[in-house]
């Protein structure tokens, strides 16, 4: 009986991710079609609570890819999640097709929707006002690309340098990072705010937007955008309000619109903790030479390893760190690679033409674990 269930079971765990063997914070889900060839997801978790978010939405028509790395809590990052993407349908409904301007009514339709949870539950839930999320959206239609991004979340494209160089194989970041740590971003925002000599400072070792956040864009963060927030008596009780002439961060997406070519190979989206810890041309050489089969997982493993070499630890002691405190070894990491295979030929394309689904990272990876655990124990008890 036990094994017919585990035999059920299995494909099941194939279909919605698979919980990585040695450490219960990690989830990734191995690999799935999509309208023009594979894509594989990964997240650890190093916060109390998880506060990236990540999903991939395929159908025949096109591919969507979003991964959102909250702070302050998860809440803007789960909102997000589940506004982003139906605001993107609607709005290139309505305009028949994807364009910049569909992107930007999207992002900004679920800035002012945040905006109004905000000011519902600013009475019993203040700490709200300053939670945010970066947001990076990567989107494939008729074989153009877009990539949209607030925060520092990253895409970077790996692409045959040419033909003639089979083995050679280059990375093409493709989103800007806005983050104040950039030189060119710090002077952007300076240049925002010419009568405000500390609207960014260097604090506790990395430069800070009001010695507070280091991301110049963002989804929330409604403390730094809206001038009046600071003078409500319900935030002033509740900590340390930031008096504001203007608004400090924007919602504004840095959007680029590209035409995929036939050496464009895969994208790789990651939140900035995979970046911390790697290199664009590192992991665009970890996806070109290994197998497709778990990648997103690979490239978290790797970062991982940058993690206890730089500490001087154990690859196997990080994944015991947990919850929580492993925050203090590593940030919450998501990855999500998208193979590209458009130009490989008419046979592979038939196949990945019907592709139509969803996948969405667990809101929670602890949580998520502990449940297949519990499951797991059911199985065995049974036999």
């Amino acid at each position: 009986m036990a094994m017919m269930l585990r035999s059920l079971a299995r494909p099941l765990e194939r279909c919605l991710g698979l919980r990585a063997g040695g450490d219960g914070l990690m989830w990734h889900t191995d690999l799935k079609p999509h309208a023009s060839g594979d894509y594989s997801i990964a997240v650890v978790q190093a916060n109390k609570n998880l506060e990236d978010q990540s999903q991939v939405f395929t159908s025949p028509l096109g591919t969507y890819v979003g991964v959102y790395d909250g702070h302050g809590g998860p809440e803007a990052s789960r909102f997000v999640n589940k506004h982003l993407f139906p605001f993107l349908h609607k709005f290139a409904t309505e305009q028949g097709g994807l364009s910049a301007d569909v992107i930007k009514k999207a992002f900004n339709a679920t800035e002012e929707e945040f905006l109004h949870l905000v000011k519902q539950s600013l009475p019993v839930r203040p700490q709200i006002a300053s939670v945010g999320s970066c947001c990076l959206v990567g989107a494939i239609s008729n074989d153009v690309l877009y990539v949209a991004n607030l925060g520092d979340s990253r895409a970077v494209l790996g692409k045959r340098v040419s033909e003639d160089k089979k083995n050679k194989v280059v990375a093409e970041r493709l989103s800007t990072d806005h983050n104040v740590g950039v030189e060119e971003v710090r002077k952007e925002v300076e240049a925002l705010h010419p009568d405000d000599s500390h609207v960014v400072v260097y604090t506790r070792g990395v430069w800070r937007i009001k010695g507070i956040i280091q991301v110049s864009r963002s989804i929330g963060d409604v403390y730094l955008k809206k001038p009046d927030f600071y003078r409500d008596p319900i935030f002033q009780r509740f900590g340390n309000p930031v008096p504001l002439k203007r608004p400090v961060i924007t919602a504004e997406p840095s959007i680029l619109i590209r035409k995929l070519k036939p050496q464009d190979l895969f994208l790789i989206f990651a939140s900035d903790g995979l970046w911390e810890q790697l290199s664009d041309e590192t992991a665009v050489d970890i996806v070109f030479r290994n197998p497709r089969a778990g990648i997103a997982k690979k490239l978290v493993s790797a970062a991982l390893r940058e993690v206890a070499k730089k500490r001087e630890m154990r690859y196997g002691d990080i994944k015991k760190i947990e919850k929580g405190i492993r925050r203090h070894f590593h940030d919450d990491i998501t990855v999500i690679v998208i193979y590209l295979d458009q130009h490989r030929g008419s046979s592979h394309n038939i196949v990945k033409h019907n592709a139509m689904g969803c996948t969405t990272a667990p809101i929670d990876i602890y949580s998520y674990n502990a449940d297949e655990g519990y499951e797991g124990d059911l199985l065995q008890t049974v036999s």
